[in-house]
C-alpha cells in the first residue's frame, strides 16, 4: 500500500485509524480479565459467607456437645440423687465448677420449673416465663435444636437438653444454650475483611494485568509499526523476534511473509526490467523501419516481412512470460496418468522434427506417472530446441527416460558446444544466455526458465551436466507419487 493510498484511506475513514481507547486489544483483554475476576469475587463471597456461617454453627454444636459430655461425666461421678434436694445440690456443684463460654448459658430445671443458671443474666428468650423455657420444662428426653428469634442482637439459639432421672422418672433438666449473634458478628467481620482483601487484590491484579498485557501485545505493536513503515520501495523492515510462544511465532511468520513479498517484488521488478529491455529492441526496429519506409514495393515488402518477424518474436516473448506467470497458479497443471514408455516414444517422435540432427532414443522407462502431458512435452521440446541451437547437423542429440528410486528421469543430451561452469546456474534465470550462445540463436532467453518452472510445479527439479566442447545433458527429475 502506498503512502498516498494510506493517506486517502485515513481521510475517507478516519475511524479506522482512531477507533478509540475501548477498541484497543489491550483494553478489551483487561475488561474481559476484570469481568472474570469480578464475577469470581461476586460468586465467591456468598459461598464464603455461607461456609463461614456453617463453620460457626459446626463449632458451636461441637462446644455444646462437649458441655453435655462434661455434665454427663460429672453426674455419673455423683451418687444417684434420691430426691430433688440432692438433684439441686448436684446442679449447684456443677454450675459452680464449670464456667460457660461467652454467649453460652447453663440452665437447670427441677420438676418443670426453673432452678438456676450460669450466668444468671440471660437474654429475653431465656427468661423463666419465656416460650422456650416453658417448652424445655415439659421435655422428658434428649433434644438438640435451634430456636429462631427476631432479635439481631441475640440471633438464633442453639440448645442441647439433657434429662436427669430420679428413681426412673425424669425430675430434672440440664440445658446448654448458645446465642449466635456474637458468632455471626465475628463471621461477618471476617467476611468483610476478606471482601476488602479481595477488592485490593482485584485492584492490584487490574494494574498488573494492564502492565502484563502491554508487554504481551508489544510484538503486535511492533508488527503494526513495521507494517505501516513498509511500502513498495522498502520491504527490508523486520520485526525482532524475542523468546518463544505465539507472539514469537507470529513475528517469525510475519517476517517470513515479508521475505516472500520482498523476493516476489524483486523478481517482479527484474521481470519488468528484463521484459522491457527485450521488448524495446523489436519495437525500436519496427519503428525505425516504418519511419524510413519508401514507395518502392520491394522495399515495402521487405519492411513488412521484417516487421512481421519482429512481431512474431514479441508474441513468443509475451507467451513465454504468460507461461511463467501461470506456473505459480494452482490450475497451471492438468494432471493425468500416463504410461512412461509411450510418453517417451511420443516425445522422441516430436523432437526429431525440430531440426536435422543425429537423433537417438537411448532408453525408455516403464511404469505409470501422474503428470501434465502438455507441460512435460513443452519442457522436453524446449530442451530439444535448445540442444539444436547449440549443435551442428552432424552432432548427436539423445532422448531417454528411466525410473529410479520412485523418480522419473527424462533427459535430453547433446554433443554440442557445452556450457561453462559459471553459466550453468545462471542460464535458468529469465532472459539469461550462455557465454557460448551462437549468434543465430533467436530464443527469448525464457526457455530454460519455463523448463525449471514446469519441473517445480510437478514437485521436481532440473539437473544439468555439461562440459565445454563435449556437450550437455538436461534431466527432468519428477517424483512418481507427487500427487
Amino acid at each position: 500500500m502506498t503512502d498516498k493510498f494510506r493517506n486517502k484511506t485515513a481521510i475517507l475513514n478516519p475511524f479506522v485509524q482512531h477507533r478509540g481507547f475501548l477498541w484497543e486489544a489491550r483494553t478489551r483483554i483487561l475488561v474481559c480479565y476484570t469481568a472474570l475476576m469480578t464475577g469470581f469475587i461476586v460468586f465467591s463471597i456468598p459461598i464464603f459467607s455461607q461456609l463461614a456461617l456453617n463453620q460457626v454453627e459446626t463449632r458451636v454444636q461441637g462446644d455444646l456437645n462437649k458441655d453435655i459430655k462434661y455434665f454427663d461425666s460429672f453426674i455419673k461421678q455423683q451418687n444417684e440423687p434420691k430426691n430433688k434436694i440432692e438433684l439441686a445440690n448436684i446442679f449447684q456443684k456443677f454450675l459452680l465448677r464449670y464456667i460457660p463460654e461467652d454467649d453460652t448459658f447453663f440452665i437447670t430445671m427441677i420438676d418443670g420449673k426453673f432452678y438456676n443458671s450460669s450466668p444468671r443474666a440471660k437474654p429475653k428468650p431465656l427468661q423463666e416465663d419465656s416460650e422456650l423455657m416453658m417448652r424445655w420444662a415439659k421435655m422428658t428426653q434428649h433434644e438438640d435444636g435451634v430456636f429462631q428469634t427476631n432479635d439481631p442482637s441475640i440471633g438464633n439459639i442453639l440448645y442441647h437438653c439433657y434429662p436427669v432421672t430420679i428413681n426412673g422418672q425424669v425430675r430434672g433438666m440440664y440445658v446448654v444454650a448458645h446465642t449466635t449473634a456474637g458468632e455471626i458478628a465475628e463471621a461477618t467481620d471476617i467476611v468483610s475483611v476478606v471482601i476488602k482483601v479481595l477488592l485490593t487484590v482485584l485492584g492490584l491484579a487490574f494494574i498488573l494485568a494492564w502492565i502484563a498485557s502491554g508487554k504481551i501485545l508489544a510484538p503486535l505493536r511492533n508488527l503494526i509499526a513495521t507494517a505501516r513503515s513498509i511500502n513498495e520501495i522498502d520491504l527490508t523492515q523486520r520485526i525482532p523476534v524475542k523468546g518463544t510462544g505465539e507472539m514469537a511465532e507470529l513475528a517469525e511468520t510475519f517476517n517470513a511473509m515479508l521475505e516472500r513479498l520482498q523476493v516476489a517484488l524483486v523478481s517482479q521488478r527484474a521481470l519488468i526490467n528484463d521484459a522491457g529491455h527485450e521488448l524495446r529492441t523489436p519495437i525500436t526496429i519496427i519503428r525505425g523501419h516504418l519511419e524510413l519506409i519508401g514507395d518502392d514495393p520491394i522495399e515495402q515488402q521487405e519492411t513488412i516481412e521484417l516487421v512481421i518477424d519482429e512481431l512474431d518474436r514479441m508474441s513468443r516473448l509475451v507467451n513465454d512470460l504468460l507461461i511463467l506467470a501461470k506456473s505459480e497458479r494452482s490450475d497451471f497443471l492438468q494432471l493425468e496418468i500416463l504410461d512412461i514408455y509411450v510418453l517417451t516414444q511420443e516425445l522422441y517422435h516430436k523432437a526429431i522434427a525440430i531440426a536435422p540432427r543425429n537423433w537417438q532414443l537411448e532408453a525408455k522407462g516403464r511404469g505409470l506417472i501422474k503428470i501434465d502431458r502438455q507441460r512435460i512435452t513443452q519442457a522436453i521440446m524446449n530442451l530439444a530446441v535448445n540442444a539444436t541451437q547449440h549443435t551442428l547437423e552432424t552432432d548427436t542429440i539423445t532422448l531417454g527416460s528411466l525410473v529410479k528410486d520412485n523418480y522419473l528421469c527424462l533427459w535430453v543430451s547433446d554433443t554440442g558446444e557445452g556450457i561453462q561452469k559459471a553459466d550453468q546456474q545462471r542460464i535458468f534465470e529469465r532472459f539469461a544466455r550462455g557465454s557460448f550462445s551462437r549468434p543465430h540463436c533467436d530464443g527469448s532467453g525464457l526457455g530454460l526458465s519455463i523448463v525449471k518452472a514446469i519441473a517445480i510445479a510437478h514437485n521436481g527439479y532440473v539437473e544439468l551436466e555439461s562440459e565445454p566442447g563435449i556437450g550437455s545433458t538436461f534431466t527432468l527429475v519428477l517424483p512418481l507419487k507427487s500427487f
